[in-house]
């Protein structure tokens, strides 16, 4: 199958691109600079110049792909909406990467949210995530309105080392460096908030499954497990060999990390359950538990 993907020189996106040409697959990867073009070049990709401001750079690899991924962002309204316009009556598939901080609460770090989120629970967005909860919906619904498999694979944290050019993810390598800096690993508030999370050579898997059998207007909450933040940095500082971890209050954890990173990726709960992916794709993750990766096998 021909696959274009956006991203490709991106933790998510590059480790798609890469398994999808292990399975086979012909992958076009949008990249911005030449010297960029000559890396995933090295990775069997067939390198696009250009960035999601290029409509017609979009729409002419949509029209002659069979299918498109979009890795590059959760968020760009404008890209999407040519994606779809572009893939409108033909039938091809397009899937759209989210995070699930679009379930996200105001906890900061304070105490461990309930809810575990699969895709029938109905979803009250906070304010800054109700844009990207209304992207999603808007794909989704292009299956039935504009005649494409649309799909939205909606990924917890994601952990493990990348397979393309960048090797490392958002939330896991925040907390490191910042305890590498201070010699203190922090995390926001008293860290009782719970993300579920995912190793990314399953999330990559997870994307080829749902390439050839999701159907059209599916959406997949993607994990394999869950952890409160006071267990990832406790496990981060016993790595490093560093003393307990300390809390911080949020404004302190925003003036570090900026307030989308310390209130929603680091300071929320986020649980969802991925029991559609297994059930509907057969979807079998091989990874456990992100704690023992922070122990084990994390690459300092």
């Amino acid at each position: 199958m021909n696959v274009f993907i956006t991203g490709a020189t991106g933790f998510i996106g590059g480790s798609i691109a890469v398994r999808m040409v292990a399975a086979g697959h012909a992958v076009r990867g949008l990249v911005r600079t030449e010297a960029q073009a000559a890396q995933i070049s090295e990775l069997g990709i067939k390198p696009v110049l250009g960035d999601l401001a290029d409509g017609a750079v979009l729409t002419r690899e949509a029209r002659s792909a069979d299918a498109v991924i979009n890795a590059a962002s959760s968020d760009d309204l404008a890209a999407v909406e040519i994606f779809i316009d572009a893939l409108s009556g033909m039938g091809k598939t397009f899937i759209h990467t989210s995070g699930t901080s679009v379930i996200a609460d105001n906890a900061n770090g304070e105490w461990a949210g309930g809810t575990v989120y699969d895709e029938n629970t109905p979803v009250t967005p906070v304010p800054g995530k109700a844009q990207r909860v209304a992207l999603d919906q808007q794909v989704i619904r292009a299956a039935t309105e504009r005649g494409l498999r649309s799909i939205v694979l909606c990924n917890s944290m994601i952990y493990g080392h990348g397979l393309g050019l960048k090797p490392h993810s958002a939330q896991i390598p925040l907390l490191l460096a910042q305890a590498r800096q201070t010699g203190i690993v922090r995390h926001v508030g008293h860290g009782l908030n719970i993300w579920s999370n995912v190793h990314m050579e399953d999330v990559s898997e997870l994307y080829l499954l749902a390439l050839s059998h999701a159907p059209a207007g599916s959406f997949y909450y993607v994990e394999n497990g869950e952890a409160s933040y006071a267990q990832i940095t406790a496990a981060i500082a016993e790595r490093l060999g560093l003393g307990a971890p300390q809390g911080w209050p949020i404004e302190e954890a925003i003036g570090e990390w900026g307030a989308g990173r310390a209130s929603y990726s680091l300071g929320s709960n986020s649980r969802v359950s991925s029991r559609r992916a297994r059930n509907e794709l057969g979807w079998k993750p091989r990874h456990g538990s992100v704690l023992e990766w922070i122990r084990t096998g994390m690459v300092l």
